[in-house]
């Protein structure tokens, strides 16, 4: 992947999180997108009241990982790094 077509494609996932973003702000949380790997890993970084809350799990299977999927099919999974 180049690096027009790896910024492309971060931009494209920041896009698609702007669907959860809303739910996360609710309760004083946020996502940041760092990169997306060759393998189409996206990771990200929780913020706010994310960082550390014990429902990142969750939200990160039924909520950011299932909306980055439906939106871009070629992603294979996302990782947080914090």
């Amino acid at each position: 992947m180049t690096v027009a077509e790896r910024q492309d494609l971060i931009s494209r996932v920041d896009a698609a999180l702007d669907e959860v973003r809303p739910h996360l702000a609710i309760d004083g949380g946020n996502i940041e997108v760092l990169n997306v790997s060759d393998e189409q890993i996206v990771q990200i970084k929780w913020l706010g009241a994310c960082n550390g809350c014990s429902m990142t799990a969750m939200t990160m299977k039924a909520g950011v990982e299932q909306t980055l999927k439906s939106r871009l099919p070629q992603i294979n999974g996302v990782v947080a790094v914090n």
